[in-house]
């Protein structure tokens, strides 16, 4: 099944890039993430616990970023089973600019097997796309935290 979104930014793609590269930030963005780590660069094993419908689980997977173009492109792939059945995913995800913004535009596809297949391509879709846009939201959350650190810190500097 396929899948897409795009997100906007209030920050240059450098920012926005940064924190699609940041471990740290991506497993706070990821829904239902319990681990998050680095097995080599550009590869993490992740832990996900994920709640669809009457079957919730945990999924033991791997993601891997290929294909990296700094500040423009990247493939992300990732793969997880556990007792639900299997998740395999890619996508490809493009930072434009317009001005001060970025957008990220993502477009993948999704497979699933075992008991969660049963629940049909229309609720699992639904639920990806839902996950990716708590991740992104999440992400756009922690840029704008980001900005206002900055800016408290900039305001403290200047009275002193």
């Amino acid at each position: 099944m396929d899948i897409a979104g795009s997100y906007t930014f209030d920050v240059p793609p450098e920012r926005v890039w940064s924190l699609l590269m940041d471990p740290a930030v991506i497993s706070s963005c990821i829904p239902g993430c319990d681990t998050f780590e680095a097995t080599a660069e550009n590869s993490y094993r992740a832990k996900l616990t994920v709640a669809l419908a009457a079957i919730t689980g945990s999924y033991d997977g791997i993601v891997t970023l290929s294909d990296l173009v700094p500040h423009t492109s990247y493939r992300l792939t990732a793969e997880g089973k556990g007792r639900p059945g299997f998740v395999k995913g890619s996508a490809a995800i493009t930072l434009r600019t317009d001005g001060a913004t970025t957008t990220v535009d993502v477009a993948g596809t999704v497979q699933t097997g075992g008991p969660i297949a049963r629940l049909g391509q229309r609720l699992i879709g639904g639920v990806s796309k839902m996950m990716m846009d708590r991740f992104f939201v999440s992400m756009v959350e922690i840029s704008r935290a980001y900005d206002r650190a900055i800016a408290d810190d900039s305001a403290r500097r200047a009275k002193t």
